[in-house]
């Protein structure tokens, strides 16, 4: 299906994604997300050096070029969005049909501005499994939603919040932040499956321990320029 095609339901849904060389990963997530027939798809990508734009083309994505930075890259996407409600989405993860679907009969209601997903580690591994369910308290209890839990939102509210802020690093929980303190929004049971290559390169605890210093720090006003430094951009 191409992106002039739309979805089944009266909400039109426009999936953005923001890429820097992701195509060992790219096929996959684009396969995976053809099954749900978003209205479109939309790719913002900061200046690939690998065949990520070539991939997103010949599944017929639109590529928006821009500079690098996340939140650059997915507002600059957005910007071209025409659907009702924008999906952002890593591109190293995925939805199952169900929780899809349970986004859309949600967001139908007209109850809440946007939400996200809770967040499913895609490994077998006891100590990601348990990293998950750390994720889902943290972030139904203290607020903290990361990229990775697949936030979605109201096209004109988050035109409205001027979309995400110009941050090198923690725009999503900056954003989820404010997107909370405009109206409701809801954080669904159904889960996002993520990647697990940046702990398993990393290292479980060492990933765990920096994201969690990195938030921390950010949330007490440290510098996220000198915070993204920890945070490098290739996995």
């Amino acid at each position: 299906m191409t992106n002039s095609e739309q979805t089944k339901s009266p909400l039109k849904v426009s999936v953005i994604i923001p890429t820097y060389n992701e195509s060992t990963v790219l096929i996959e997530t684009l396969t995976r997300l053809k099954q749900h027939h978003p209205f479109e798809t939309i790719i913002g990508d900061g200046g690939s050096e690998d065949d990520t734009a070539n991939i997103a083309r010949r599944y017929g994505i639109t590529v928006i070029q821009g500079p690098r930075g996340r939140a650059a890259q997915m507002n600059a996407a957005a910007g071209k969005a025409k659907g009702d409600l924008l999906l952002f989405l890593h591109a190293d993860s995925y939805l199952d049909p169900l929780g899809y679907q349970k986004m859309i009969e949600t967001m139908t209601s007209g109850s809440y501005l946007g939400g996200a997903f809770s967040l499913q580690i895609d490994s077998p591994l006891p100590a990601l499994k348990r990293i998950s369910r750390w994720a889902n308290w943290r972030s139904r209890y203290l607020n903290l939603v990361y990229g990775d839990q697949g936030i979605f939102v109201q096209r004109e509210a988050f035109h409205e919040l001027k979309g995400f802020s110009p941050l090198p690093i923690c725009e999503d929980l900056d954003f989820f932040r404010r997107l909370k303190e405009r109206g409701p929004v809801v954080l669904l049971k159904e889960k996002t499956f993520t990647s697990p290559r940046r702990w398993l390169a990393e290292g479980v605890g060492f990933t765990t321990l920096r994201n969690i210093a990195i938030a921390s720090l950010f949330l007490i006003g440290f510098s996220p320029t000198a915070l993204s430094r920890w945070y490098p951009p290739k996995r």
